[in-house]
């Protein structure tokens, strides 16, 4: 009879706490939410120095990164895909299709690149640590290209490139020293062309669109940002067609490599923090 009179007692005071109890759930689940997104703004920041960092470390000895330039190009004229005289030609000819690139250039691979993160993040938690996963193992394997492989860019290699961005560099905030803002041009490597991180973060963006299941006409879209990020790269000759192409295959090894380690340590389904089944229990009927 004592046991069965605690039993009610012990159901009663839970019941009179339950307001406090699901108030402590939400306090929780705020603490964690912003420990964790501190903990991912700290990764980022920790992936762009280390990018910067290893963009200063790579050779600045220019012959070899212009031999290596010129090899890819020789390849391209073999192949037939040495588009980039006759694209940069045009961007550098038409005014505003030159502003327009040179804005696109120095501005969309990093907002884009952070607000798909950012809208990950917000939407599914284990599929934004998939993404992030991907994207920090394709940018590791790029600045080991620029490390071992420096390459210049075509703007640097012969005279016939124009450098889009030093030629309309009044219309902006960058500099005449890749797309780095003015004053800051010593601090980036333009010796790290090859792959193209640029025309690789961007088909990163069309993938995750892609594997998120977003509406046709969004994954379209990302689809020709990857292509308009493409086209941009080399006709304001910063990258070689070949840069764009090693790019995109090391985005997709990385891709694939992260997915099919995901796919083993997938978390069964359930919730992301605990105290889900306290905020969603159904509430007894009144009235």
């Amino acid at each position: 009879m004592v046991d069965v009179d605690a039993g009610v007692q012990r159901r009663s005071s839970l019941s009179r706490t339950r307001p406090q109890r699901v108030a402590d759930v939400v306090l929780l689940r705020r603490h964690l939410g912003v420990r964790r997104a501190v903990v991912e703004v700290a990764l980022i920041g920790g992936l762009y120095v280390f990018y910067c960092a290893s963009r200063m470390l790579a050779s600045d000895a220019f012959a070899p990164a212009r031999g290596h330039a010129l090899d890819i190009l020789a390849i391209e004229k073999a192949w037939r895909i040495d588009i980039e005289a006759p694209l940069n030609r045009l961007f550098a000819d038409v005014h505003w299709l030159g502003v327009a690139s040179s804005f696109w250039y120095a501005t969309t691979h990093y907002i884009v690149t952070a607000g798909i993160l950012i809208w990950l993040y917000r939407r599914s938690h284990w599929q934004y640590v998939i993404a992030r996963r991907a994207l920090v193992l394709a940018t590791v394997i790029g600045l080991v290209f620029y490390l071992f492989l420096p390459t210049a860019p075509p703007r640097l290699v012969d005279g016939k490139y124009v450098d889009v961005l030093a030629e309309y560099q009044t219309a902006g905030w960058w500099g005449a020293d890749a797309s780095a803002p003015k004053g800051l041009g010593g601090l980036t490597n333009e010796l790290a062309a090859f792959p193209s991180l640029h025309a690789g973060w961007a088909l990163w963006v069309a993938l995750v669109l892609i594997w998120m299941g977003v509406p046709k006409t969004w994954r379209v879209i990302g689809l020709v940002y990857a292509a308009v990020m493409t086209i941009d790269i080399i006709g304001t000759g910063n990258h070689w067609l070949l840069d764009a192409v090693v790019g995109w295959a090391v985005v997709l090894v990385a891709w694939a490599v992260v997915q099919a380690v995901s796919r083993r340590d997938a978390p069964l389904p359930e919730t992301d923090v605990a105290g889900d089944d306290l905020l969603d229990e159904p509430q007894p009927a009144t009235g």
